[in-house]
């Protein structure tokens, strides 16, 4: 019997991705599985329903009924209580989990007796790539961060010189320069603006400095060993951040939009601006938290909301970036699950490995239990 894969609507607020387009669909039924789709999944991705049914998808409105009969589900976030309640014994589920906080969920998925995988905890390895889903949306969300400060900006971003004078280019100042940190780089770039950025891993100097931007950052011995083999920055020391934090602390205050994008996995955003950094800066700026719903890195930042400062500062706790380009950041995800379920069908049936290296790692909940160390407890 051909694997049942099915897809359901995103029921998280906000949530406007999807995880599956029509072209993903044939690669799925090209490998021998069947595609049901509920109505609606595309909606906020602009995929009508009539797309997925040419492309061999059934499109079907019983939640339940396409929730009960699924061998592998795949989402965006977590599934909902409802729907982890109408999946069968052993179903397989695959989605951005946000397992070390959404405790909740992955409880229900084990007491489901779910086998459980988090796309966030596929393994930064090179045969892994292709299914990096924290990769693709963090550099949708650097793209969409510049997008949003450009927006909320009240001045434009590159030199223009004109007969009434000369406008002189936004300055901006990317924190934390992962994959988010990089797009964003490239975009203010590509927008005109003058760039700085900073990040503890020593490896970021150079690639900063690749895309026309200047480095600024504490050089000592620990900032040279501040990088984990997995390639995520480690805790800095009380002292380190001190020096770090007055170092930057000047630079924040001649800034005109500062983006932050600092998360270590497993733990709250560190706080990379202070309240009275945010204080130094001039009326008009803007800070754009993309770890807001992490904890923030900025001081003051609230998820979900604009704050504008006593001093005229806009501080921006945008959620969901990648949602707010919802129709590129659906098919890069959706092309992220393509592969990772590849790794579950050979021959058009069911063979799933939990010894692949690629799967023991993202792998959260089996056998009616929390599997994943990092999750238990």
């Amino acid at each position: 019997m051909a694997v049942a894969i099915a897809v359901t609507r995103e029921r998280r607020d906000g949530e406007t991705r999807c995880a599956v387009t029509p072209e993903t669909v044939k690669k799925f039924v090209a490998m021998g599985a069947t595609v049901t789709v509920e109505a609606g999944t595309g909606t906020g991705s602009s995929i009508p329903d009539a797309d997925y049914a040419a492309a061999g998808a059934t499109v079907a409105k019983d939640t339940k009924a396409v929730l009960s009969g699924a061998d592998i589900v795949l989402k965006v976030r977590g599934p909902t209580a409802q729907e982890t309640s109408a999946l069968k014994s052993g179903a397989i589920v695959v989605a951005l989990l946000d397992a070390y906080r959404d405790k909740e969920t992955v409880t229900a998925l084990a007491g489901a007796n779910a086998t459980a995988f988090a796309m966030e905890f596929v393994p930064r390895i090179s045969r892994a790539q292709v299914m990096d889903a924290l990769s693709s949306q963090a550099n949708l969300a650097g793209y969409r961060a510049v997008i949003e400060a450009a927006w909320a900006y009240g001045k434009g971003f590159p030199m223009m010189m004109t007969a009434a004078g000369t406008v002189a280019p936004a300055k901006v100042f990317i924190m934390g320069v992962g994959v988010a940190g990089l797009q964003a780089i490239a975009t203010a770039r590509r927008l005109g603006a003058v760039v700085t950025a900073t990040d503890v891993r020593p490896a970021t100097k150079e690639q900063v400095e690749s895309l026309g931007a200047k480095f600024l950052a504490v050089e000592d011995e620990e900032f040279r060993n501040a990088q984990t083999a997995g390639g995520y920055a480690k805790p800095m020391s009380a002292e380190y951040q001190a020096k770090q934090a007055a170092l930057t602390g000047e630079h924040i205050r001649k800034q005109d939009i500062v983006i932050t994008t600092a998360l270590i996995p497993g733990r709250a955003a560190p706080v990379l601006v202070s309240a009275a950094q945010v204080a130094t800066m001039k009326p008009g700026s803007v800070l754009i938290d993309l770890a807001v719903e992490a904890g923030g890195n900025v001081e003051g930042a609230k998820v979900g909301e604009v704050v504008t400062t006593a001093n005229g500062v806009q501080i921006v706790g945008h959620t969901n970036l990648p949602g707010r380009i919802a129709a590129d950041a659906s098919s890069l995800y959706a092309k992220n699950l393509v592969a990772f379920v590849g790794l579950m069908i050979k021959d058009g049936a069911l063979a799933l490995d939990l010894e692949d290296e690629i799967l023991k790692a993202s792998a959260v909940t089996h056998g009616g239990a929390v599997v994943h160390e990092g999750v238990k407890g």
